[in-house]
């Protein structure tokens, strides 16, 4: 019988025939290519000993005594390499230990001193590299912090020719606006002189434009006149004695040294204009830079700086007065594709901006103003709404509600903030005049033979919109449902807004229907509760033992609010004088109360004054209440 042929072995998939070429038909497996290497000792199976109990085998010690040290000749390695590479690596590591004693909370005042002296005895000579350094930058900014005077001026003295390149650092820059928190007067002005001729620079540097805007914040009006007046002109860059003017506006400094407005405005383009394309919005420095450019732009340069700000980044500029300022301009003069990026990049952010001194002021500029009320009471009206009882309580918060209920009045709103309202630019100002003055000069010319006078195209400026003020005021107030709102959380709230310095002016002018009586006939139902709310906590005991708070009649605040309601509203004076002090004004004739039961003599109103006359008679006969001088009633107090 025949023997079978042997049938040939498969080779391995990717492995190589015996001509030595891998089969084209086959697939090659990732990893195939690595050669196996056959060790030349046969393999031992573990035997008992060597196997866990878990079927795992056990790990020797021997085999863990190799990785510690193979561990440790690594830690030993990168050592030397970082000791190579880092000139004082010894140094750092000797000023982590101290920095770990001297920062703890609870270390003693004697013993702290120790380890900063002894730090600082360190990095005498050294200071520069170390202010540069991740780790040692901070030891050194805890030692500046808590060194005696003279050791930090040691440290001043040493930093002092290098100011400029700590100043761009990443990590230096924490150290010198610390030593600038801790300067004297004499360092602070060494250290801004040492910034002449390169303000500019560092301005349009995110890490450098922090010290800039840090010494601005410390200076002296001359200190941050003499900073501004670098970013003017090359002239000023390069003379220092030109910077020491004591002049504070553009249109002045040109005027006074007779420099060219052409050269001027190109300069400060090539300086603002990487400024705004960077973002580095926050700084008071540069938005008092860009009022003054805006002060002397033309039409053209000035439309730029608005269509830059106008946006999510107005939210960044807004929280200081110049930057409110700018702010405002961007509403009264961007087109309405402007305003509508406005609106809807401070969105998700109108509580913060409210409750800001300035930014508050964007606020009641963009209420005034805007015509899309739509927009507004989708965005600003609603998220408003949404925080209202804390608003009416603050300060800055109550102010959009304020220029809604009574726009402009100067009893809310101090010179400044209506100072800043009626700003405007002024080459787009004069544009409007003239257009102005051009289309309607026949209309001028009547109103001249018809009246004898010229009407004011300045509250077209100032207004900015095209639509009326009450209509936009009913539709932003009234008919989004603000009014309503705000109706309702004075009924709740009576009590705190009337006690309250900042809240009584809300329920004062909520009260009496607002300006113009805006908020008269759709809410009279509603305002007769509040007006009996008041009244209700009027009728309460008088000079209760227990009482944590003063009556509402007698408490400073509200005893002033109630005599101004009572002064300028006949419904709430009838019901309070009816349901809370008929036949009890012997008990209020004193005290803060007594102006209250005074402004029922001092009303305009005949039938209120008739109302209490015959029961305050005898008081004013006694002397206990007077009668107003003239027949003018005195609604100030």
């Amino acid at each position: 019988m025949a023997a079978k042929p042997e049938k040939k072995r498969k080779s391995a998939p990717g492995s190589k025939s015996e001509g030595g070429k891998s089969d084209p038909k086959k697939p090659k497996v990732i990893g195939s290519n690595i050669p196996n290497k056959v060790s030349k000792k046969p393999l031992k199976s573990p035997g008992k000993e060597h196997i866990h109990h878990s079927g795992k085998p056990k790990v020797q010690k021997g085999d863990v005594d190799d990785k510690k040290l193979r561990r440790l000749q690594a830690k030993e390695l990168a050592e030397a390499r970082k000791k190579k590479r880092k000139r004082h690596y010894t140094l750092e590591q000797e000023l982590a230990s101290l920095w770990e004693k001297m920062r703890v909370r609870d270390i003693k005042k004697e013993d702290r001193s120790k380890h900063v002296s002894e730090a600082l005895e360190k990095m005498k000579g050294k200071i520069r590299e170390i202010a540069s350094s991740h780790v040692s930058s901070r030891v050194l900014q805890t030692c500046v912090k808590h060194c005696t005077q003279d050791e930090r001026n040691a440290v001043f003295t040493e930093l002092r020719p290098h100011f400029i390149s700590l100043v761009s650092n990443t990590y230096a820059v924490h150290l010198v606006t610390k030593m600038l928190d801790n300067a004297s007067k004499e360092q602070l002005a060494e250290f801004i002189s040492s910034l002449h001729g390169h303000v500019a620079s560092l301005l349009r540097q995110m890490v450098g434009s922090l010290v800039i805007e840090h010494a601005y914040s410390l200076g002296s009006a001359t200190q941050k006149q003499a900073l501004l007046m670098e970013l003017y002109s090359p002239e000023l860059q390069l003379f220092k004695d030109l910077v020491t003017m004591k002049e504070t506006r553009l249109v002045d400094v040109i005027s006074k040294l007779q420099l060219q407005k052409s050269s001027v405005l190109r300069h400060m383009a090539s300086v603002l204009q990487p400024i705004l394309e960077k973002g580095i919005l926050d700084h008071s420095i540069v938005h008092r830079a860009l009022m003054e450019y805006l002060s002397v732009a033309d039409e053209s340069s000035a439309a730029d700086v608005i269509q830059h700000l106008s946006g999510p980044g107005l939210v960044r500029v807004i929280h200081t007065k110049d930057g409110s300022r700018l702010g405002i301009l961007c509403v009264k003069h961007g087109n309405a594709k402007e305003r509508k990026k406005i609106i809807k990049g401070i969105k998700g952010h109108i509580d913060k901006i409210a409750h800001d001194r300035y930014g508050s002021m964007v606020l009641v500029c963009i209420l005034s103003i805007v015509d899309d009320t739509k927009l507004i009471s989708k965005i600003i009206i609603k998220e408003l709404q949404g925080n209202l009882k804390e608003l009416i309580l603050d300060q800055n918060g109550r102010r959009p509600f304020l220029q809604l209920l009574h726009p402009h009045c100067p009893r809310y709103f101090n010179p400044d903030d209506l100072t800043s309202l009626n700003l405007s630019i002024p080459s787009i100002r004069n544009k409007d005049e003239s257009d102005m003055n051009h289309n309607n000069d026949e209309a001028v010319e009547e109103d001249r033979n018809d009246e004898g006078k010229t009407s004011d195209t300045r509250i077209h400026l100032n207004e900015g919109g095209k639509k009326d003020s009450c209509t936009r005021r009913q539709e932003l107030l009234v008919n989004s449902g603000l009014a309503e709102k705000l109706v309702d959380a004075c009924h709740e709230m009576a009590g705190e807004l009337l006690r309250s310095k900042f809240g009584k002016e809300i329920i004062y002018e909520v009260a009496v229907g607002g300006a113009d009586g805006i908020l008269h006939p759709i809410l009279d139902e509603k305002l007769s509760f509040l007006h009996e709310a008041i009244v209700s906590l009027a009728v309460q005991p008088n000079k209760l033992d227990n009482a944590e708070e003063e009556h509402i009649l007698e408490q400073f605040h509200s005893s002033r609010t109630i005599r101004k309601l009572v002064l300028d509203c006949p419904a709430f004076a009838s019901t309070l004088w009816e349901k809370a002090l008929k036949g009890k004004c012997a008990t209020w004739v004193e005290g803060h109360s007594s102006k209250i039961i005074n402004a029922y003599l001092e009303t305009s109103d005949s039938k209120i004054k008739e109302l209490a006359k015959e029961e305050l008679q005898p008081f004013v006969d006694s002397g206990l209440l007077r009668l107003p001088v003239t027949g003018d009633s005195v609604k100030n107090d």
